[in-house]
């Protein structure tokens, strides 16, 4: 079906003439508004939930008219005849790639391989149009509850709007233009007619403006508050990122003031607490301790970690999160015991088998190093270390190939695995195995 109407709907746009082409009207659309200005202003109107409805619509209109017909991805042939020639083009980067600007007078579309991905708007018909909408349906609904189905259809034209924009935004790179209409989405959204809220748009707007923060440390500020704001109206982060982004809002604050660095630590350890396993916390907080004075010791991680595992000895999160704060630590002998038992708790988790592989291979890899540094007076002596790395190697290697069969694909598991067994090709059956899974790393990649 949505093939079907794609196809009705690109008939339709191919249909137009050139010289029929889509044209913001802004006179005749700026007094459209003065009529719904002079609709509220006159008692017997205003005091009806339809003029506000219409006001409503009227003003959404204003709104989108300078955009409209846009969509992504777009043919760049359907938006030339459903808008027009440009006034200009030329070749732009847009998030570290390059895209041709198709410059129009109230925005700029965005080209990648013929399709439309982007647009950024230039101008307004009226400023602050979308607001004046969102606040005229809220009038409506506070006049008469039962014109609830019709604010609701307002509200989602609204929702709708805001969110692609919010989508066309980041691709465009303009963060803050984003975050500002994911919040319009959510403002629409709380008026009672719509139904529930989506904190997610917070989250979103919250994101971006952690993400903008790099440019205008303004946006710190209010990342914090979308990001608290989403937790408040119950924000269900899978993953945990939410404690991360509020971490680098505060973060990006402490010039401000020093209380900013401890609600920085506190926004991670709130997180670290929910998400043990979740990397990019921990390794916020690795990079907090060990840069700021007064913080923290890393080591206070594991104590907390090894507190809760006390009370839940058989939480594999913490076990992964534990070894993690070891790998920080380059304690590896810890990393590798947390590992351990994330294996014993979950024996066909694929990612217990390949970071305990992974962190064996660590310990073995940092093992040679030393004795690359060391000075031998003695064959025996250097065969007595090699016979220790390589034990360490051999520990590893049954780790990657129980990973292996969890996940036959994993190019990674396996480029381990021949590695490994190159090394140790001396060892009886070793080259063999050496043999057949540098045959399958090839396969896996193609060249064979």
């Amino acid at each position: 079906m949505k093939k079907f109407m794609l196809m009705v709907a690109t008939i339709a746009l191919l249909s137009i003439p050139a010289a029929n082409a889509q044209k913001v009207n802004k006179e005749a659309t700026l007094s459209k508004l003065e009529k719904s200005d002079a609709d509220i202003a006159n008692p017997k109107k205003s005091s009806k939930a339809a003029t506000w409805i219409n006001r409503g619509k009227t003003y959404f209109d204003a709104a989108a008219e300078p955009t409209n017909g846009l969509f992504a991805p777009m043919d760049v042939a359907i938006m030339k005849i459903s808008i027009g020639e440009p006034t200009s083009t030329e070749e732009v980067e847009i998030n570290g790639s390059k895209a041709i600007a198709w410059n129009y007078p109230y925005f700029i579309a965005y080209e990648k391989d013929g399709k439309i991905v982007a647009w950024k708007q230039l101008q307004e018909i009226k400023e602050g149009a979308l607001d004046t909408a969102i606040e005229a349906y809220a009038k409506a609904y506070e006049l008469d509850p039962k014109q609830a189905s019709k604010i609701k259809t307002g509200l989602e034209s609204i929702v709708n709007f805001a969110s692609i924009l919010g989508n066309v935004s980041i691709e465009a790179g303009e963060y803050l233009t984003g975050a500002e209409a994911y919040l319009t989405a959510y403002k629409a959204q709380k008026n009672p007619a719509y139904g529930e809220a989506d904190p997610s748009l917070l989250y979103f707007a919250g994101y971006l403006l952690t993400v903008d923060g790099s440019r205008d440390a303004a946006s710190f500020e209010k990342g914090a508050q979308c990001l608290n704001d989403a937790l408040a109206a119950g924000y269900a982060d899978e993953a945990g990122d939410i404690y991360y982004y509020l971490f680098h809002c505060y973060y990006g604050q402490k010039s401000k003031d020093a209380a900013f660095l401890i609600k920085a630590k506190d926004a991670l350890l709130a997180g670290i607490e929910k998400f043990p396993k979740n990397e990019k916390i921990l390794d916020g907080l690795m990079q907090l301790y060990t840069s700021e004075d007064n913080v923290g010791d890393p080591a206070d991680l594991v104590d907390m970690i090894d507190k809760s595992l006390v009370e839940d000895p058989n939480n594999v999160d913490l076990w992964f999160g534990r070894g993690r704060v070891f790998y920080k630590l380059q304690n590896y002998d810890e990393t590798i015991n947390s590992f351990k038992k994330v294996v014993e708790l979950q024996p066909d988790l694929y990612e217990g088998n390949y970071y305990l592989g992974l962190f064996y291979t660590v310990k073995a890899d940092a093992m040679n190093t030393e004795m690359g540094k060391k000075t031998y007076t003695s064959q025996s002596e250097y065969d007595a270390d090699l016979k220790a790395v390589n034990a360490v190697y051999m520990e590893a290697l049954p780790c990657f190939e129980k990973a292996h069969a969890l996940k036959p694909d994993d190019v990674d598991t396996v480029d381990y695995m021949k590695s490994i067994a190159f090394r140790l090709r001396d060892e009886p059956g070793m080259m063999d195995k050496y043999n057949e899974y540098n045959a399958l790393l090839k396969k896996l990649k193609g060249e064979a």
